[in-house]
């Protein structure tokens, strides 16, 4: 085993242990999302495509609401605490809901499909920021420029058998016990992510680095510690600018998927496989070009590069929707756009993490992963309402995108930029200068 994962990550044979149970809590964590992101999607459009922008609405304020509960249970508890607690509560949640689905007649099936759809929304981000927001705490940035990659792969194949599980499943079973399932694999996940602490925390520094991943004591500090920390680094405003751009257009994209699948199929059950075969397809390109190329690129073109890549196919995306709207062609930019952000610029901007405080890696990026991307959501559903009622929607939004896209390609470069002037040797500690 040793000499087989060796060919896939560069890794110390200490490190092997942690960064497996990584992977495999990685893989558990997004296996459990992918399971019902597809009835997300499909509960969204039955909902009313009009109706879109009031959930992006509904999921903001929930994101505001969850946050401040989340940072007092960080600031008091240590991580080996308040993580299985944060997932025990979205475990409970999802049996609520599959007893919900199950006991309400299919004439509430529409509101409780919103609230599902608010819910799972608020779902994902929360899950996967607490995960990152651990890596980042128990590796230094040069183990991190070496192991995250591999821990991506981890999350890509669990999204691809999600995705995979709901589109054989959805067609032979009720959709909504398969949130069952996702509990079940979220709950995996929480015994994952205890061994990997474990593990980490038996590893000694690296070459120059701190013993960061023996610090298990309670972050402390204030309920609104992440914004103001967000808001009062130069480096993290690069890092929320990124975001909300990544987040409006990424919106914008849903919208026109939404309308074009709305129109194009008429049956609920073939809505909810054509999201899952998109989940898939962009779930395999992601696993291929994470273990085969996404290393190799990284180290040729560096982290700036990586991170200017995804506005780049964006852009180019947005110009073949607005010239031919169809499902073909929205299927493929979205398994393109969606690949180019899970193999290359999502590692990325988890590496950019690793510079800052130990503080701003639990509260500040929690509240840019959750707050700030719900905020670019919720601008880009009412921008795209707007732009869907002046005109032909896919051509005018191609035009609104554009510049958004050029500017995101720039704070990209400058964040890779920084990134390496903050991490000094690829060892090293962060200055000053990045602390918030």
């Amino acid at each position: 085993m040793t000499r087989s994962l060796s060919r896939l990550v560069v890794a110390e044979p200490d490190e092997l242990r942690p960064v497996l149970w990584a992977a495999l809590a990685n893989f558990l964590l997004l296996g459990s999302y992918f399971v019902i992101r597809p009835l997300r999607d499909e509960m969204g459009v039955a909902g009313g495509v009009g109706n879109l922008p009031w959930l992006f609405l509904g999921t903001l304020l929930g994101m505001l609401l969850l946050h401040p509960f989340y940072t007092a249970l960080v600031g008091r508890l240590p991580r080996r605490r308040f993580v299985p607690l944060a997932y025990a509560f979205f475990i409970a949640n999802l049996i609520v809901f599959w007893a919900l689905f199950r006991a309400l007649p299919e004439a509430s099936g529409i509101w409780t499909g919103r609230v599902f759809f608010i819910w799972t929304s608020v779902f994902n981000l929360f899950v996967v920021s607490i995960f990152w927001s651990l890596m980042a705490d128990l590796f230094r940035p040069g183990r991190a420029a070496r192991l995250f990659g591999f821990v991506a792969v981890g999350g890509t194949l669990g999204a691809a058998a999600g995705s995979g599980a709901t589109a054989v499943l959805a067609s032979r079973l009720p959709p909504t016990d398969l949130l069952l399932l996702a509990a079940a694999l979220l709950g995996t996940a929480v015994v994952a992510a205890w061994r990997l602490a474990g593990a980490a925390a038996a590893l000694g520094p690296g070459a120059g680095e701190p013993a960061a991943a023996a610090d298990d004591a309670p972050v402390g500090g204030r309920i609104l510690d992440g914004i103001r920390a967000a808001l009062s680094s130069p480096y993290l405003i690069g890092i929320v600018i990124y975001m909300l751009l990544y987040t409006v257009t990424s919106t914008f994209l849903y919208f026109q998927q939404a309308a074009i699948v709305d129109a194009g199929l008429a049956d609920r059950a073939a809505r909810t496989v054509f999201f899952a075969r998109v989940d898939l397809a962009v779930n395999l390109i992601t696993a291929f070009t994470q273990v085969f190329l996404t290393g190799r690129i990284v180290r040729r073109i560096g982290i700036a590069l990586a991170l200017a890549a995804l506005p780049l196919v964006s852009l180019l995306g947005f110009a073949a929707i607005g010239l031919a709207p169809t499902l073909a062609v929205i299927a493929v930019v979205q398994v393109l756009r969606r690949s180019s952000n899970y193999a290359l610029a999502r590692p990325c901007r988890e590496m950019l993490y690793t510079v800052v405080p130990r503080s701003a890696k639990y509260k500040a990026k929690n509240f840019i992963d959750t707050t700030v991307y719900r905020i670019g959501d919720q601008a880009g559903a009412w921008t795209s309402s707007a732009v869907m009622a002046v005109g032909p929607g896919a051509v005018l939004l191609a035009a609104v995108a554009a510049p958004l896209t050029l500017l995101w390609l720039g704070v990209g470069l400058w964040l890779g930029r920084r990134h390496i002037e903050s991490a000094g040797a690829p060892d090293g500690p962060p200055p000053a200068a990045v602390q918030s």
